[in-house]
């Protein structure tokens, strides 16, 4: 029962256009399902039983590592170690290097786990202040903060690279290896370019200071600063007494990144009980989570964190399962066929399907974590057929999808555009600079 390719297109086009205009993007993506499953030749029961059930079932390990991963992202959020990770970050680095700054606390709080729009929310007061002081554009602190997310999303136990490395059945810290060179490249790339337009685009304002809290500044600076300004470094001091230090902050994600990299170590180099090793993030993640909140002496508040964590992922795990019954019907479509045949007849090597489908299901569903959930199991065996290997394809659909991640109707274009106080034609002008960010990043995994 392949779905003609008829169906496959007015499903995808259909949940593209509804998630344009602002629906619901789970029920968009369960709307496709049906109308390109009815309109491609299936019957009720076979869009239900062998569309939209399995495709569901196939994220269900999906989304059990992405709730574990919930209770992380929940102590660094509510505790404030993310915040003081960044503050830490920037003020260490100091003005002359802002965009350094920003572009790698953004690329650390992606790599420990934090989602990308919730990352730019908690950094824009940091990168408005520190834009401000410094004298550099929004447009390049903007793009410091997605390039440096972009970086830091390949070598994250967050749902893109859990999606990835289950996509391919591999192991989640060998995936998080393979992402780092791709990582420094995005990294490198980000500082280049962003520096390059320091002083072109629009600038911070002071207005734009009023309702945002800053980073810690000199008495004696802050004499100098209008009232209204005077008021909230103040706040500033006083919120930043609360935040945890960077060495206890740091805790809980270093202690799950280190349990997630054993096995590949050991493998790396030949430690025999390391290899045998088989920490699933499922279990590292809340592990991590724990030391960190113990460390951080907040095991008291234990309760609160972890269920404002899981909270947290409610949206993202319903996007799951939208993007799981979207999966069904491409991997029961012509359209892997189609777009195989195609590929030949251009003379197009097969190694490119990789990082194009990632794009182009990143860019439709306007996330990286929806694009590589519909992408890996959809291509996965086609990728294997053709001898592609399994770490090299599933580094190459996360790096594609978050290619364009960064279009309007995607959460984190929305997020960026409103925590950093820009209008829209002023955000739609750092994409084409965020994408080429993306495809560097991109290019170096198809070389590795």
């Amino acid at each position: 029962m392949p779905i003609n390719f008829l169906g496959v297109f007015v499903g995808l086009s259909l949940a593209i256009v509804l998630i344009v205009f602002k629906l619901n993007p789970v029920s968009a993506m369960f709307l496709g399902t049906v109308v390109g499953s009815l309109l491609g030749g299936a019957s009720l029961h076979e869009m239900l039983w062998q569309i939209i059930i399995p495709g569901v079932e196939s994220v269900t390990g999906i989304i059990i590592r992405i709730i574990a991963g919930g209770v992380l992202a929940g102590v660094l959020i509510e505790s404030g170690a993310a915040e003081s990770i960044a503050r830490s970050i920037v003020t260490k680095l100091g003005d002359k290097n802002a965009l350094l700054a920003l572009a790698l606390s953004s690329m650390i709080l992606l790599a420990v786990g934090i989602f990308l729009p919730v990352s730019v929310v908690i950094l824009a007061p940091i990168a408005l202040s520190v834009a401000h002081k410094a004298g550099i554009s929004k447009l390049s602190a903007i793009l410091a903060l997605s390039g440096g997310g972009k970086a830091g999303n390949l070598i994250s136990p967050n749902p893109n690279t859990i999606s990835a490395a289950e996509a391919f059945d591999l192991p989640l810290g060998d995936l998080m290896i393979q992402g780092f060179i791709p990582a420094l490249a995005a990294l490198f790339a980000t500082v280049i370019l962003a520096n390059l337009l320091k002083n072109k685009g629009f600038r911070v304002k002071d207005k734009d200071l009023e309702t945002q809290s800053q980073l810690p500044i000199p008495r004696k600076e802050s004499r100098k600063l209008p009232a209204h300004i005077k008021a909230n470094v103040d706040v500033s001091r006083a919120v930043e007494k609360e935040l945890p230090p960077f060495s206890k902050a740091i805790t809980a994600p270093l202690v799950a990144i280190i349990l997630l990299l054993l096995k590949p170590v050991g493998d790396f180099f030949d430690i025999g009980f390391l290899s045998q090793l088989s920490l699933d993030s499922f279990i590292v993640l809340p592990i991590g989570a724990v030391t960190g909140m113990l460390v951080m002496g907040k095991g008291n508040r234990c309760l609160e964190f972890i269920n404002k964590g899981i909270t947290r992922m409610a949206p993202v795990v319903l996007m799951l399962v939208g993007a799981g019954a979207l999966t069904g019907l491409i991997r029961n479509s012509v359209m892997p066929e189609l777009i195989i045949t195609s590929m030949n007849y251009l003379g197009i090597p097969m190694i490119f399907l990789a990082p194009i489908s990632g794009a182009v299901m990143g860019a439709a569903t306007g996330s990286a974590a929806t694009g590589v959930i519909i992408a890996g199991p959809s291509f996965a065996n086609i990728l294997l057929a053709e001898g592609i290997p399994a770490l090299s394809a599933a580094i190459m659909i996360h790096a594609g999808a978050a290619l364009f991640d960064i279009v309007p109707h995607g959460n984190y274009f929305l997020a960026s555009k409103d925590s950093m106080k820009v209008g829209m034609l002023d955000r739609l002008k750092v994409i084409p600079y965020e994408a080429l960010i993306g495809l560097f990043m991109v290019t170096v995994t198809i070389f590795l």
